[in-house]
C-alpha cells in the first residue's frame, strides 16, 4: 500500500483526495455535499463513491481528515484591554483554525453570561494581564463563569498569578492552563495555546460534532480546516529543508460559510516616517470572516458592500438579485448550471465582494499623526504591499470564468488609499481543493505535500496596482 486518502469534512462540501505516496501524483479528487443535519458519513461515501469512479479499487495507507463542518471549531474568547491581552486571545484563537463566536473584554457583564450559556463555545479561552499584573479581571471572571448551568473546556492563558484563583472557581470544568498569551507588555506568545486548541478540538470537538462515526474508516482526525490550510501556506512559503519555498504570500479561501485570509508574511513597516501601533503581528496570519460567505452568509456580502455594487458587477438587476438572496438562503446546495447563467454571474460579484471585505479586514491601515516633528503615520496590522504572490481556493474562485476580475478585488486601490494590501501579485489557483488536504499531509509527509503544492498550483496571471475594484 502507497496511497494515502485526505478528507476535508467542509462547511459545505466534503471533499476527498487520493495520493499516490510513491510517484508523489494525486490520482484521484472527489466531493459531495456536506450532510452534517443527518449523518456526516452519508456525504463521505458518495465522495468515496464518486473517488472509486476514478482511482478505482485502492487499499490506503493512512486515512486523514480535517474538518470545518457544523461551523468548525466555535470558540470564545476573553481579554482584558481590547488591544493588548484580547487581541492576543484572537490572534491565537484564529491561528489555531477557530472561528470566534464572541470576543469579550474587561469584566463578563450579565448580557454576556446570558449570551454565553444561550449559545456555548466549544472552547472559551480566557486571558487577561501580563504577568504579575492585573488579575483581578481574569478572578472576577471566572467566578462569573462558575455560575453557568452550561460546561465547556476552558483555557486559561493570562496572568500567571491569576491561574490557582482561577482553577479553583472552575473546578467544576474541563480546565487546562497554558503560559500567558501576553506574559510581558506587547509580547506575544501564542504557539503554547494554539497546540493546546489543537488538542481539544481532537479530545472534545470531534466527538461532539458526530465525526466519531467515521472513526471506522479514519486513521485519524488532525486539525480544524483551517488550520490545515494555513500550515499548508507556511509550507508552501518556507519551504523545508529539502525543498524551497516560493516566499511570502496572500491566501484567500471564499467558502460557503466564511472568507479566510492568510497572509505569510512579516508586514513590518517600510517607510521611515511609519511607527507601529499595537501588538506584533504573527508571521503566519490568518482572519476569518463570519459574516461572508458564499451560500451561508450572503447577507453579509450584500449587506457591506451593498445590493447596488452587486447589481453592477452581476449584470443582474435588483429583483434578480433579491431573489437569488432568498434562494441560496433556502438551498444552500444550489449551484450554477453553467458558466455564464445567471446565478453564476451572481456569484462572480457575491466572490469579488467577499475578497473586497475580507482582505480590507485583514491587512494593515496607516493612519496620519502630526507631532512637533511633523507629519508621521501610524501602522496598525501587517503591510502587504510587497506581497507578490496570491493563492486563491475556494469552488466559487475555482469555477470561475473570470477569476483574475475577482482576484483583483484583493489589491489596494485608490478608494481606500490607507489600506495597505498587495500592490501587484502573480495569482495563482488551487484547482484541485488541494491546500486543506496537503495541510493533512504535511503533518506526516513535508517534503511531499509541498512538492506536490508547487505542481497543483495553476498559475492564472498577474495583477497590479490600477485595477480598481
Amino acid at each position: 500500500m502507497h496511497y494515502a486518502l485526505l478528507i476535508d469534512f467542509g462547511s459545505t462540501f466534503t471533499k476527498v483526495t487520493a495520493v499516490d505516496l510513491i510517484s508523489e501524483e494525486i490520482v484521484g479528487t472527489a466531493s459531495a455535499f456536506t450532510t452534517v443535519d443527518s449523518d456526516i458519513g452519508t456525504g463521505l461515501n458518495v465522495a468515496l463513491d464518486r473517488l472509486r469512479r476514478v482511482t478505482g479499487d485502492i487499499a490506503f495507507e493512512f486515512k486523514s481528515a480535517c474538518s470545518s463542518a457544523a461551523g468548525g471549531l466555535r470558540m470564545m474568547v476573553s481579554g482584558l484591554v481590547p488591544e493588548l491581552t484580547a487581541e492576543a486571545a484572537r490572534l491565537a484563537a484564529l491561528g489555531a483554525g477557530a472561528r470566534i463566536t464572541r470576543l469579550f473584554t474587561h469584566e463578563l457583564t450579565r448580557r454576556d453570561l446570558i449570551a454565553i450559556e444561550a449559545d456555548p463555545p466549544d472552547i472559551f479561552l480566557m486571558t487577561g494581564g501580563t504577568d504579575g499584573g492585573n488579575r483581578a479581571c481574569m478572578e472576577k471572571n471566572a467566578e462569573k463563569l462558575r455560575s453557568l448551568s452550561v460546561q465547556f473546556p476552558i483555557i486559561l492563558a493570562g496572568n500567571r498569578q491569576a491561574i490557582d484563583a482561577c482553577e479553583d472557581a472552575l473546578a467544576d470544568f474541563p480546565v487546562t492552563v497554558c503560559p500567558n498569551v501576553m506574559p510581558s507588555f506587547g509580547v506575544l506568545n501564542i504557539e503554547p495555546v494554539q497546540r493546546e486548541i489543537r488538542d481539544l478540538f481532537l479530545k472534545h470537538i470531534v466527538n461532539a460534532r458526530g465525526l466519531s462515526k467515521t472513526k471506522e474508516i479514519l486513521s485519524d482526525i488532525l486539525m480544524p480546516t483551517p488550520s490545515a490550510i494555513l500550515s499548508a501556506m507556511k509550507l508552501l512559503a518556507d519551504g523545508t529543508e529539502k525543498e524551497t519555498g516560493i516566499g511570502e504570500l496572500m491566501g484567500i479561501d471564499v467558502g460557503g460559510a466564511t472568507t479566510d485570509v492568510y497572509t505569510i508574511a512579516r508586514g513590518e513597516p517600510v517607510d521611515m516616517n511609519v511607527i507601529c501601533k499595537g501588538l506584533d503581528e504573527p508571521y503566519a496570519k490568518r482572519t476569518v470572516e463570519g459574516d461572508i460567505g458564499m451560500r451561508y452568509s450572503v447577507a453579509g456580502i450584500v449587506s457591506e458592500v451593498g445590493q447596488s455594487w452587486i447589481s453592477e458587477r452581476s449584470g443582474l438587476t435588483a429583483d434578480d438579485c433579491a431573489t437569488y438572496i432568498s434562494e441560496l438562503s433556502d438551498d444552500k446546495s444550489k449551484v450554477p448550471l453553467t458558466h455564464d447563467d445567471a446565478l453564476a454571474r451572481f456569484d462572480h460579484a457575491l466572490a469579488s465582494g467577499a475578497v473586497e471585505i475580507a482582505t480590507r479586514r485583514h491587512a494593515g491601515v496607516l493612519e496620519e499623526a502630526f507631532t512637533t516633528s511633523g507629519l508621521i503615520y501610524v501602522q496598525t496590522g501587517k503591510d502587504l504591499r510587497s506581497v507578490r504572490q496570491i493563492i486563491f481556493t475556494g469552488g466559487s474562485f475555482i469555477h470561475a470564468q473570470s477569476p483574475l476580475d475577482i482576484a483583483r478585488h484583493a489589491l489596494y486601490t485608490e478608494r481606500y488609499p490607507m489600506s495597505l494590501r498587495p500592490k501587484q501579485a502573480t495569482v495563482l489557483r488551487d484547482d484541485r481543493y488541494i491546500l486543506s488536504a496537503m495541510g493533512v499531509l504535511a503533518e506526516r509527509e513535508k517534503d511531499i505535500a509541498l512538492r506536490i503544492i508547487k505542481r497543483e498550483l495553476v498559475p492564472l496571471g498577474d495583477i497590479s496596482l490600477g485595477d480598481d475594484s
